[in-house]
């Protein structure tokens, strides 16, 4: 059975409309911590979860981090150590960019679903004008990915059926649990594989990415 053409796709931020983490905003974060790349990776990833969700503000968040890195931050470097993970994951995948700019110059609606935490939220819709553009927006806060009810609530707020809309998250968990609640999603981990994914999955009522080769 061919599948319905797309009219919806929903953007992971974090590796998808971003790119890598920068280098130079995590040494940053390791100088505020007087810690090392190794010894940061640790907590940073150990409370995210619990960030992304809510559970933790994003000052809480490095309280918890700087506290196990035994350096509490001053209020100072806790607003230091917010902006450069800001900065951290502020570096845009500019291909992806600007695929959904043309999508939406098409007609084509668009939204992001992230798990995200809230002073990311903040820092990256101050940073970039361009995800106004996007029709709708699905931060975590609350629920995260891969949890299936933030996809429903996502399906709900772009106001396609879910057989209709397209998901492109960089995680496999993630997409295989947008296709259990009937989601196309595709894994991103690379523009050029993306480009490849996307022509297998023969997907209809979309322009095909720009390729890297190409540019």
């Amino acid at each position: 059975m061919q599948m319905p053409p797309i009219r919806a796709v929903l953007f992971d931020y974090g590796l998808v409309l971003s790119g890598p983490p920068d280098p130079v905003a995590h040494r940053r974060m390791e100088t505020i911590l007087n810690t090392t790349h190794a010894e940061l990776e640790a907590p940073y990833w150990r409370y995210r979860h619990d960030y992304d969700l809510g559970v933790l503000s994003g000052a809480e968040f490095w309280r918890v981090v700087g506290a196990e890195l035994g350096h509490p931050p001053s209020d100072g470097e806790l607003t230091q150590l917010l902006a450069a993970d800001v900065d951290l994951w502020t570096q845009p995948n500019q291909p992806m960019i600007e695929w959904a700019i043309g999508l939406q110059r098409a007609g084509i609606t668009t939204g992001i679903l992230s798990n995200i935490g809230d002073a990311m939220e903040s820092g990256i819709i101050e940073r970039f004008s361009w995800l106004a553009g996007f029709q709708h927006h699905t931060f975590s806060h609350r629920i995260a990915k891969p949890n299936e009810r933030i996809y429903k609530h996502a399906i709900n707020g772009i106001g396609h059926p879910a057989n209709a809309t397209l998901f492109i998250d960089d995680r496999i968990e993630n997409v295989e649990a947008a296709r259990s609640v009937g989601l196309h999603a595709i894994q991103y981990t690379n523009h050029d594989s993306f480009i490849r994914a996307f022509q297998d999955a023969d997907i209809i009522g979309l322009p095909l990415p720009t390729s890297l080769i190409a540019r």
